[in-house]
């Protein structure tokens, strides 16, 4: 099973879905934290299923990690991510990471139909 490298080395895993436990120790961050941000920051929104249980997809624990660079390494505060977030959130080219995600998204696809293929 590969997996996405990021710039701060974090080792994501290449599944569609995470529980918020897993999510929390790919990120390095506690539980509560990350319920907080989704109060705090509208585009982290993981979906929501029976027990009201989060399953976060690779494209939220990119953003859980920006957001942590953000407040930790940048020393941004909570609105200011916002902004940073929010002013960010225009069509921009795709960068390196989102590359490796569709390139991996595709690939798995492309095993998928062969196997369907068969």
């Amino acid at each position: 099973m590969m997996e996405t490298q990021i710039k701060n080395q974090v080792n994501i895993p290449n599944k569609r879905y995470f529980s918020i436990g897993e999510v929390s120790q790919i990120c390095d961050l506690k539980t509560h934290v990350l319920r907080y941000w989704e109060q705090e920051f509208s585009q982290l929104d993981p979906i929501k299923r029976r027990g009201n249980r989060r399953y976060y997809q690779q494209k939220d624990l990119l953003l859980v990690l920006e957001i942590k660079d953000l407040l930790q390494n940048q020393g941004y505060t909570i609105e200011g991510a916002k902004t940073k977030l929010e002013s960010n959130s225009s069509p921009t080219p795709i960068e390196g990471t989102d590359k490796q995600v569709i390139k991996q998204i595709k690939n798995d696809l492309e095993k998928l139909l062969a196997t369907l293929n068969k």
